[in-house]
């Protein structure tokens, strides 16, 4: 009988460059060196970077069509695991030597004879290798359901963050931290695209390998990334972390809304020529409203708005852009505040800043209770969801609700807990609103009126050439007082103040005490504040 002729075989797990650099090296020097001593023939070597768990090697698949097509071969390698981890391609191997494709087999770590005991030593051979190979992604699957429940990251940290492998978590870079939080306050604006941002990140030093902007993928990931909310991601679905936050909540979800305004391009570069472009609907068929270029019958040329008519026949017509942006003017007019009142405001608002303020064991005792009720829907889900009672895809979305709800709970706790004083800060940013409200409505930056009266208004629409506007609630408050009053926007005064601030309170905290302490009820505690302001008093 003729001596057999052997493929070689040498395999290592991953694809990775980086891991097991030495394992297929080795395996065929150890080979190659066994091959010469018992005097074996090498017909082929075959090397391949790739798990054997699951069918479908190349090369594998490449030297088993081989061994078919030819008669009495054999097989060299280090041990039956690098040929299989799989029933199929096991039971390939093995049904090859039964039909004598395969007259040898010989590993350096295990001894094999083509016998029934042979035969069924290699079987217990491959069945050991699938064993280990399950057994090992249960181990990780179950150290990842740890490393879960603990709060800790699993992979490498986001661009903001550093691996900390003492804690084995990760934590805020002390620099890329605040370049981070600086990036979603400036897309929160508004006036930036994922161009223009990207260049500003990289005056900031965050670029590529290759020193350019980052791309748009590569911004709206980080854009999009729940990992500065304080949630680690694994298999798509969201947990609460151990590791500190980068941004709160409402600047999250304050970029996020930018993002979806975002989703659909323009078309073209001349639509930004159109400032109000994008503003107002039609108060007839609830279409948007366009802009267009124009000539007018004297040669001059104009820019108007006009119903886009999408939803079929509309008898709106159009308004030139000029006359538009004084309608708006006036409507800004109506909650303009004097700079005289604004800064009475601003320094009361120093005052109680300065001042010691007591927490509130009412506002604490209700964030507890509510934190605690949102885990005990978190509970209820999951228990429902291991019992089968809800889909996978309900369930995912509800978590994520009340993960959010959870972190936007715990933060304004912690906010209050450390100052006592969480409200002054949206007051004072209300404050400063009115004082851009004033200045749009004298102004003759377009842009500058739009976002003012996207700032205070509510869907505004154009009707019979006519901008019917809506305040947003607080605004609508404030213009109240201000038309009660009967001043005009210089500094005001007046009894008819006193009274309407009064009924602020009556009227507004019976409505909010029962909502969750979020940002309802902060609008209130800015509007009862200002009602405590001089400039509300009858006695200024």
């Amino acid at each position: 009988m003729l001596k057999p002729k052997y493929f070689l075989y040498a395999r290592k797990s991953t694809e990775d460059d980086d891991h097991q650099i030495m394992s297929i090296e080795a395996q065929l020097f150890e080979l190659r060196q066994y091959a010469r001593r018992e005097n074996l023939e090498i017909l082929e070597e075959f090397t391949e970077s790739k798990s054997a768990k699951k069918p479908g090697r190349e090369k594998f698949n490449e030297m088993m069509s081989l061994v078919e097509n030819s008669e009495g071969v054999g097989i060299l390698a280090w041990h039956p695991d690098r040929l299989a981890r799989n029933s199929v391609d096991g039971g390939k191997v093995i049904y090859l030597v039964d039909t004598t494709k395969i007259v040898s087999l010989r590993f350096l770590t295990f001894w094999f004879e083509p016998t029934p005991q042979g035969l069924f030593m290699l079987q217990v051979a491959f069945g050991q290798s699938k064993y280990y190979s399950d057994n090992l992604v249960e181990n990780i699957n179950r150290g990842f359901r740890q490393k879960i429940r603990r709060g800790e990251w699993l992979t490498k940290a986001p661009f903001g963050y550093l691996n900390n492998f003492k804690t084995r978590t990760i934590e805020p870079h002390p620099f890329h931290s605040k370049v981070v939080k600086r990036a979603f306050e400036e897309f929160a604006t508004g006036k930036y695209t994922y161009e223009s941002l990207a260049d500003f990140l990289a005056e900031l030093g965050v670029e590529t390998k290759n020193r350019t902007p980052l791309g748009k993928a590569s911004i709206w990931r980080m854009l999009s990334n729940r990992a500065y909310l304080g949630l680690t991601k694994h298999k798509g679905e969201y947990f609460e972390g151990s590791f500190q936050p980068i941004l709160s909540p409402a600047i999250f979800e304050a970029v996020q809304i930018v993002l979806k305004r975002k989703a659909k391009p323009r078309k073209s570069k001349e639509l930004h020529n159109f400032p109000f472009r994008g503003l107002l609907t039609c108060g007839e068929c609830k279409c948007a409203i366009t802009g267009q270029n124009a000539v007018g019958k004297s040669g001059g040329f104009y820019r108007y708005y006009r119903c886009t008519k999408k939803r079929g026949a509309c008898s709106q017509k159009f308004i030139q852009e000029s006359v538009l942006a004084d309608q708006l003017k006036a409507r800004l007019s109506k909650i303009t505040i004097c700079d005289e009142d604004t800064g009475k405001m601003l320094k009361q608002v120093e005052i109680w800043e300065n001042e010691q303020t007591s927490s509130s064991q009412m506002f604490v005792q209700n964030s507890k209770q509510q934190i605690q009720q949102v885990q005990d829907k978190l509970d209820k889900l999951v228990n429902a969801y291991i019992d089968g009672d809800i889909p996978k895809e309900n369930y995912l979305t509800k978590k994520e609700e009340l993960l959010k709800q959870k972190v936007q709970l715990a933060q304004d706790l912690e906010n209050f807990g450390r100052t006592g004083k969480n409200w002054l800060k949206p007051l004072r940013a209300w404050i400063l609103e009115t004082k851009k409200a004033a200045i749009a409505a004298n102004s003759k930056n377009l842009i500058e009126i739009k976002e003012a009266v996207q700032t205070v208004g509510s869907n505004p629409k154009l009707f019979n050439k006519n901008v019917v506007l809506e305040f947003a609630p607080l605004w609508q408050k404030v213009a109240e007082i201000l038309q009660k009053s009967g001043a005009t926007p210089t500094c005001r005064g007046g009894g008819a103040l006193q009274e309407t601030s009064k009924n602020l309170q009556s009227s507004l905290w019976w409505r909010c005490r029962e909502l969750n302490p979020g940002p309802k009820l902060i609008n209130f505690s800015i509007v009862h504040k200002i009602s405590q302001l001089k400039y509300f008093d009858a006695t200024n």
